[in-house]
Parts: structure tokens; C-alpha cells; sequence
């Protein structure tokens, strides 16, 4: 009996297959992607912390830090120092001050925006140079704070122990929790 002999294969012969093979080089490039997930997960997660962390902390730590400053430090610094030079530099160290206040709330302001949806695991634009400015602008009026006007805070307090006592107390009272008696 005779066999037919088969045909020699051409390149179209074999296309059905390789189409199967170009069909595993993508399929395996999308699983190489899904691989990687849980390695960008964590910073994902990390950003959404510090985002919320930033949130809670500006509200409830940085913006009364700068009230009992107004309300309680300066005050209390200004009514301490010595009429003349004295009184003047600590009136004019506290106006910089407060204003540098102003602007670090505006350029939180600025952010708070971005950091609700960072927090929330949304999409945002956020503007790092904002968030830059931010920081330098902070860490500029900590140290003018810590190495000019509480020193010089500390010098005017410190003549009269009383006046130092008061300004304790008045923060005391202003952060103490308010009890509510039984009758």
C-alpha cells in the first residue's frame, strides 16, 4: 500500500502554534507584574500610614502647640520682659513667630487636601516641592525657636519663679482633661 508522503511543512503550517507560544510570552510578563504586587503593596500601605499619621498629628499636636504659644507662652514672656530693648526684641521675635505660624498653617493647608486622599489609598497629584517647602519652613522656625526665643523665654521666666509656675499651670489646666462630677 502506498503511503502518502506528507508535504513539506511551510511557515504557515506552524502559525497556529506559535500564536499559542506569542499568547505564553505575554500571559508570563503579566504574571511577572502580579509577582512584583506585594513588593509595591508595603509602600503603598507605608504612604497611606504616613499620610494619616500626618493628618492626626497636625491637627492635634502642631496647630495647639502654636496655640498655647499665642495664648499662654508669648504672653507670658512679653508681660515678664523688662521695658525697653528687652520688651521689643521678645514683641518683635513673637510677631515672627506667629507669622511663621500662619505660614506653615498655609502651606499645610496647601497639602491637607492630597494627604486625605493619600490616606484614603486614592490617587493623588501631591506636589512634594509643597510638602518640601513645608518641612524647611518648619524646621527653620523650630530652630530660630529653640535657639533664640526660648532661651531668652527661659532668661525672662526663670528672674521670677512665679511667672514660671503660672505659664506650667495655665498649660496644665489648658490640656487637663475635663472631668465631669456626679452629683
Amino acid at each position: 500500500m502506498n503511503t502518502p508522503t506528507p508535504a513539506p511543512s511551510t511557515p504557515l503550517d506552524a502559525a497556529p502554534l506559535e500564536s499559542f507560544a506569542d499568547c505564553h510570552v505575554g500571559i508570563l510578563r503579566r504574571l511577572k507584574a502580579l509577582d512584583r504586587l506585594p513588593e509595591l503593596l508595603e509602600p503603598a500601605a507605608q504612604a497611606r500610614r504616613i499620610a494619616a499619621d500626618s493628618l492626626a498629628f497636625f491637627r492635634e499636636a502642631i496647630f495647639e502647640h502654636h496655640l498655647d504659644e499665642e495664648r499662654e507662652l508669648f504672653p507670658a514672656v512679653l508681660a515678664s520682659a523688662q521695658p525697653g530693648a528687652e520688651r521689643e526684641r521678645v514683641q518683635a521675635m513673637t510677631e515672627r513667630l506667629t507669622r511663621e505660624h500662619r505660614i506653615i498653617e498655609g502651606l499645610w493647608k496647601v497639602l491637607e487636601k492630597d494627604l486625605k486622599r493619600a490616606a484614603k489609598g486614592q490617587d493623588t497629584e501631591m506636589d512634594m516641592s509643597e510638602a518640601h517647602a513645608l518641612v524647611a519652613a518648619y524646621s527653620s522656625h523650630a530652630a530660630f525657636e529653640e535657639t533664640e526665643f526660648l532661651p531668652l523665654s527661659k532668661l525672662i521666666l526663670g528672674r521670677n519663679s512665679n511667672h514660671m509656675a503660672a505659664l506650667g499651670l495655665s498649660l496644665h489646666l489648658r490640656h487637663a482633661p475635663q472631668v465631669v462630677g456626679h452629683i
